[in-house]
């Protein structure tokens, strides 16, 4: 998408010259069209179109023409300078979009979104944001997923730089190798280029298939779309066509390339085979090249709108979608909708312009900068620390107003009889609306040993555990994120009674239900922890037996939870049944952040959130060795489920506690668990 074309004069339209190195018109008014294809799609219909696969193969394209003239010429690579004239160009545009975005966001955005948009946007400064993406693709609660970052756009540029590092060494690599041996240059880099075509294709159909969210963001399963384009160059001369079937093949593609994103939804799809479909069609149009017939789609494209899109396309691709985010965040909008789509499309496009006028061509043409490498490096420092040091800054600004005390936070120890406030009355909240991302609790070892979970195949990612010398017993989480967020209690009362701790989860799996997200999925999950349970023979298990939903106003048993507590028990396990806590259909916080932590808006009578009885309770009386353990009262001091308690937040976002106030309920919570478990 942001390889550029040397401006060497006109192309003459005869079919020698769609293999002349020069200027090409038709893949400078593709690259408009990819780039409105994203734009349009992202802003108009939310959904993948292709636009992005398409510039991977053009970057490639044009990269791989210029080595592979230079190699067969015999003129040195010069990676260095490559790399330094390139980035120089790319960072600075960059660096200005991360800046005025992270000002839109100070400005504009809920400030329990600022430590997961911080972390991207150091990803997008630096090249690996797609990284960062893929492994919050694959973790149900890295995230508020209600919302895109404003930064994850980075994502393809993020894979184009790695390339842009990656591909000129390989070139390098197979020059040696075609001087070593006496090969012909060209056949060695198709060679070359055909293997990574056909491993990295077969790695993402096959990684699409298993873990499509983790696959999408993969350099690994995005390079054979680099090298098909670089096929496609090197190949190049293969192609002499008559003007008749360039115009089809021009045509073809641009009519195929179009299609994509309305005749399939693609995006579970990417980028598998299905990705074939806009990348060949492109590759049809650079082949028909320039037709010289006046039906040709190269009139099209080679149009003087075209052109200037073409010029603008890497700054409209920067801007446009944290311009769309933004958006979307201040008005509390899903979709922009037709009118402030165009609107947002068209101020996208004039700051593009003006982008491109004002930063991006005068750098390309910074002779200063061009004589000496060090003085591109210095373009390129100053550009990323315009935004490093005011977000660095920032982020200690932010940490330390998020530390608070006992004294001042006393969360629900305020609830205890007699208790006094003796803190400053004018204490921030904790957790900070920043630093609710950390709210998580994680047991940070995997689950090895005689508790390794290999042998139960889709435990393994979700088993973790905490040891201590000389246990007395062993104790296990199982479920999905609710029982996990007590883990915040359930740890330092495992450290109490000198207890083993293992965590099994699973996120939108309930424990014995076969439901969530992926049915039998889940179903298997469940099986192969009752299975696993069976073998470490725990002394106590933590589950949450219940179920709420903003939806209704009562929470109810777990489908299937009396089977699995029956099985549990018959082994001599005791089984702690946590009572679930309310849900809200609003992301608390945030609401505390727009309302206050006193608004009625943010708060709820528990009548309307909790059945009148624990739907527990009936079945601990059937089942011995399980007992309830409902914190309600504690949740919704007095009946109402208020979002503030003892200036402690209660939830980190619309359903799950915050840790540091499940932190603030330990001593009720290990005396009703011990009393539970010693009677």
């Amino acid at each position: 998408m942001v390889s550029r074309q040397s401006l060497d004069g006109p192309q003459r339209t005869t079919t020698a010259s769609v293999t002349k190195p020069g200027y090409r018109h038709e893949v400078q008014g593709l690259r408009a069209l990819a780039v409105l294809m994203v734009v349009v799609y992202h802003v108009w219909l939310g959904r993948v179109s292709g636009g992005v696969d398409v510039f991977l193969l053009i970057s490639s394209f044009l990269l791989t023409l210029s080595f592979t003239r230079k190699i067969e010429s015999q003129t040195p690579l010069e990676l260095l300078r490559y790399w330094s004239h390139l980035f120089k160009r790319l960072v600075p545009l960059a660096s200005v979009t991360i800046a005025a975005t992270l000002a839109a966001v100070f400005l504009l955005v809920p400030q329990t979104r600022w430590q997961s948009i911080f972390d991207e946007a150091w990803a997008a400064l630096f090249y690996y944001e797609n990284w960062l993406l893929a492994a919050n693709s694959v973790d149900y609660y890295a995230a508020d997923h209600s919302t895109a970052s404003p930064f994850q756009h980075f994502w393809s540029l993020s894979i184009q730089g790695q390339v842009f590092i990656l591909w000129p060494l390989l070139f390098a690599m197979a020059a040696l190798i075609a001087t070593r041996w006496k090969l012909k240059p060209r056949a060695v880099l198709i060679w070359l280029f055909a293997t990574i075509f056909l491993v990295s294709l077969a790695f993402s159909v096959w990684q699409t298939q298993t873990n499509q969210s983790f696959a999408y963001f993969d350099l690994r399963t995005r390079l054979w779309e680099f090298a098909l384009g670089s096929l496609i160059a090197l190949l190049l001369p293969l192609f002499q066509l008559s003007v008749a079937w360039r115009v089809v093949f021009g045509w073809a593609g641009i009519a195929a390339m179009l299609a994509v994103g309305i005749v399939l939804d693609v995006e579970q799809q990417f980028p598998g085979y299905i990705a074939l479909w806009p990348t060949l069609a492109a590759a049809a149009v650079m082949i028909a090249g320039s037709s010289g017939s006046r039906f040709g789609v190269d009139r099209l494209l080679r149009s003087k709108p075209l052109m200037s899109l073409g010029d603008a396309s890497y700054a409209l691709y920067l801007v446009h979608w944290p311009l769309l985010v933004i958006f979307l965040i201040v008005m509390d909008r899903q979709e922009a909708g037709p009118r402030s789509g165009a609107v947002i499309i068209l101020i996208s496009i004039a700051f593009a312009l003006i982008a491109t006028r004002f930063i991006d061509k005068p750098l390309r043409s910074l002779q200063w900068a061009e004589k000496k490498r060090r003085r591109s490096a210095v373009v390129i420092a100053a550009a990323a620390l315009c935004v490093s040091v005011p977000l660095g800054g920032w982020q200690l600004q932010v940490y330390a107003a998020g530390s608070g005390s006992d004294a001042n936070n006393p969360g629900a120890a305020s609830l205890r009889t007699g208790f006094a406030f003796a803190g400053d009355p004018e204490a921030p909240l904790v957790p900070a609306m920043t630093a609710l991302d950390g709210e998580w609790v994680w047991l940070d070892e995997a689950c090895s040993d005689e508790r390794e979970a290999s042998d139960f195949g889709v435990l393994q990612a979700g088993c973790t555990e905490a040891t201590v010398a000389d246990p007395t017993g062993l104790a296990v989480v199982v479920g999905a994120s609710h029982p996990q967020q007590w883990v915040a209690a359930i740890g330092p009362l495992a450290k109490q009674e000198n207890w083993n701790l293992v965590v099994l989860r699973k996120g939108q799996c309930p424990f014995g239900a076969p439901v969530g997200a992926y049915p039998e999925d889940c179903e298997n999950w469940n099986s192969a922890a009752l299975d696993y349970l069976d073998s470490v023979d725990p002394d106590v298990v933590f589950t949450v037996a219940s179920s709420s939903h903003h939806t209704r106003p009562e929470d109810l048993l777990v489908p299937g939870y009396q089977d699995a507590v029956e099985r549990l028990t018959a082994g001599g396990a005791q089984v702690v049944a946590i009572r679930d806590n309310p849900r809200y259909p609003f992301n608390v916080p945030e609401c505390v952040e727009r309302h206050g932590p006193d608004s009625n808006e943010c708060s709820s009578p528990i009548a309307e959130k909790l059945a009148p009885e624990n739907p527990a309770a009936e079945l601990a009386e059937a089942v011995p060795g399980l007992h309830v353990l409902d914190m309600s009262d504690l949740i919704c001091p007095g009946g109402i489920c208020t979002p503030v308690v003892g200036n402690v937040l209660v939830y980190m976002d619309d359903n799950h506690l915050s840790a540091t106030y499940i932190r603030s309920m330990q001593r009720e919570f290990n005396e009703r668990v011990m009393a539970q478990l010693n009677r």
